[in-house]
């Protein structure tokens, strides 16, 4: 058939389908929408008088395509060769030129042809009763906006506490540990730690870049000068999370600076501003969906990849709302729960985790499922943990999953109306972009995998060059379940007889105390005690730093506590002492008022004096 030639071929492609079949026109005004005029479109019921050279069986038996020069194209070539009108589309016609692939896709196509009465019964249980092509002008704006409100939960609840962590009279001062990179290396040291405290770490300069990144991130909240916008709080945040050390080393940190470091190439670099549409680029909302992808999915391998045996035996759960780093009143209610509840909790996160993830590059309503069911899993994570902007920050990537189609009438004309012009970063950016995410990516996910990609050296080290920007990452959380709760209660003392005790504001210490919910900020010093319990004195020498300004009675470091002791002068004499915390039941709380009851395990520290 594909020898065969019209007398009176048309002025432009002309696609040829069976007018009768509900399920050829259907994917014909999708193929429509997308070759637009460049391809005319007809029932074979009207035009097959003009073309008595094609037998009418042909007609009946699959799609053609009439080409200017005569020619006739038939099946999967036809349709490769129709979609290759498309703008951006390629060659497709190609493959139906390849020996063994062009014979698949024939077969293929036969297949579907030959029952179409299940092939349209499978195209609406996968797409619904339209098969358009998606578009993502809703979802691109709300992400944009979505990643404005992360960075402005992460800048605010940094800025309130940095002079106490990375102040000059902080913890970990910013300074200090500049002036000890400086001592060590050359001028690699602006790669390796690509601050702007290089150009001052003084506290004044830390609240301008936290004070900066605020204002940047309401600008894309708002909607203005979104490219400029995500950049500079990109740039800003970098800094600040290499200035931060330890602090700022959580995986939601590193998925902050990858996620927005997309974002300055979804939102189009010459529109200074935009409502609730954006036209962005195809090529970064998949990467997007990868990053996406990533993260869901390395979270639920590492889990059984680790060997942990209370993942494996699905009873992870019955410890993790009463060990968890900073659990709400609501995860007291959560670990009375029955132990089957707890399975099927744990079932239900390995489905989301494990499965779900495959649905984010499926057609649109298994898309739509994994989206709520992503949405579903980070509302209950929310519902009963404190992980900062974590939640929020996957709900912003969830958004990308769902497309315009999917949306009411309305909010889709409102996104379609302020869209506006496509004017999106030009391919020379964005496909070196695509190239070096996906190679980069696809390095630390192979890591992930525990499958290491065998590159050659000049690769794998360009790879490492990448490092310092935190913004090509591995994630996976609680890879390895606690079934113990120790905490770190610091006492002071004049005396060494009379100790009294520092309260932090979020972290589990008075047993009456109710658990209270904080995210999204994020204070860092509660979480830091958290790991730091979970090890030794010696594993974390930033908890004698700790300790050494309460002895010196460092405003800065109090005013991180609730409640200090020694408010007009510091005491002699610190101690940190490890105590193990576990949830009272219903009946103990009912009794005592109680929400935790704790024993003393023994020091953690030894006693420390100023001098």
């Amino acid at each position: 058939m594909a020898a065969l030639r019209v007398a009176h071929p048309p002025e432009r492609p002309l696609a040829v389908f069976d007018g009768d079949c509900g399920f050829c026109r259907q994917w014909v005004e999708r193929w429509r929408a997308q070759t637009g005029p460049r391809v005319d479109y007809a029932p074979s019921q009207e035009v097959a008088p003009r073309f008595p050279e094609i037998p009418p069986e042909a007609f009946a038996r699959a799609f053609q395509l009439v080409l200017p020069d005569g020619r006739v194209l038939e099946g999967a070539a036809a349709v490769l060769a129709t979609l290759d009108s498309a703008p951006g589309d390629g060659r497709l016609s190609a493959l139906a030129r390849v020996p063994v692939l062009g014979g698949l896709l024939e077969l293929a196509y036969r297949l579907v042809a030959g029952h179409r009465p299940a092939a349209s019964a499978l195209t609406r249980l996968f797409w619904g009763r339209s098969v358009e092509k998606p578009t993502y002008l809703a979802a691109s704006a709300l992400f944009l906006r979505a990643v404005g409100l992360c960075y402005l939960a992460a800048f605010v609840s940094l800025w309130v506490q940095v002079d106490g962590l990375i102040g000059a009279r902080g913890i970990l001062p910013v300074g200090q540990f500049l002036d000890w990179v400086r001592g060590q290396t050359g001028s690699e040291r602006y790669w390796l730690l690509p601050t702007l405290c290089w150009i001052s770490s003084s506290d004044a300069f830390l609240h301008l870049l936290c004070g900066g990144g605020v204002l940047a991130a309401l600008l894309l909240v708002l909607g203005l000068a979104p490219a400029a916008a995500a950049a500079l709080c990109w740039v800003l945040y970098l800094s600040l999370a290499i200035a931060g050390q330890v602090f700022l080393q959580f995986q939601w940190d590193y998925l902050l600076l990858e996620v927005g470091l997309l974002a300055i190439f979804l939102a189009p670099p010459w529109r200074w501003r935009f409502g609730r549409g954006l036209a962005a680029a195809p090529v970064v909302l998949f990467l997007l969906r990868w990053l996406l992808f990533r993260l869901m999915f390395s979270s639920g391998w590492v889990k059984l990849a680790s060997g942990d045996p209370t993942w494996r035996n699905l009873s992870a759960l019955r410890f993790h709302y009463e060990t968890q780093p900073l659990p709400p009143w609501t995860a007291w209610y959560l670990h009375q729960s029955p132990p089957w509840f707890q399975t099927v909790s744990a079932l239900f996160l390995f489905f989301v985790e494990l499965v779900v993830p495959f649905l984010y590059f499926a057609p649109r309503r298994p898309r739509l499922f994994a989206f709520r069911a992503t949405v579903l899993l980070q509302l209950l994570i929310a519902a009963t943990g404190n992980y900062g902007f974590f939640n929020l920050l996957a709900l912003a990537l969830a958004l990308l999953l769902v497309d315009d189609q999917s949306l009411r009438t309305g909010w889709r004309r409102a996104a379609e109306g302020s869209a506006g012009s496509p004017r999106a970063w030009p391919k020379a950016v964005l496909v070196p972009l695509a190239c070096v995410v996906l190679f980069a990516s696809s390095v630390e996910f192979a890591g992930t995998l525990d499958r290491a990609l065998p590159l050659p050296h000049p690769v794998a080290a360009a790879a490492r060059r990448l490092g310092p920007f935190r913004s090509f990452n591995r994630y996976g959380l609680f890879m390895v379940m606690t079934t113990e709760r120790p905490e770190i209660l610091v006492e002071g003392s004049n005396d060494g007889a009379d100790w009294r005790p520092y309260v932090f504001r979020w972290k589990p210490g008075d047993v009456a105390a109710r658990p209270r919910f904080v995210a999204p900020h994020q204070p860092r010093l509660d979480w830091q005690m958290w790991f730091a319990a979970l090890g030794t004195i010696d594993e974390n020498p930033w908890l004698v730093q700790f300790l050494g300004r309460l002895l010196e009675g460092s405003p800065e470091v109090a005013g991180l506590l609730a409640a200090n002791p020694f408010p007009d002068r510091p005491p002699r004499y610190v101690r940190a002492t490890a105590y193990d915390y576990r949830f009272t039941d219903a009946a103990e709380r009912h009794r005592s008022g109680a929400w935790w009851r704790r024993r003393v395990v023994g020091p953690y520290s030894p006693i420390l004096a100023a001098d």
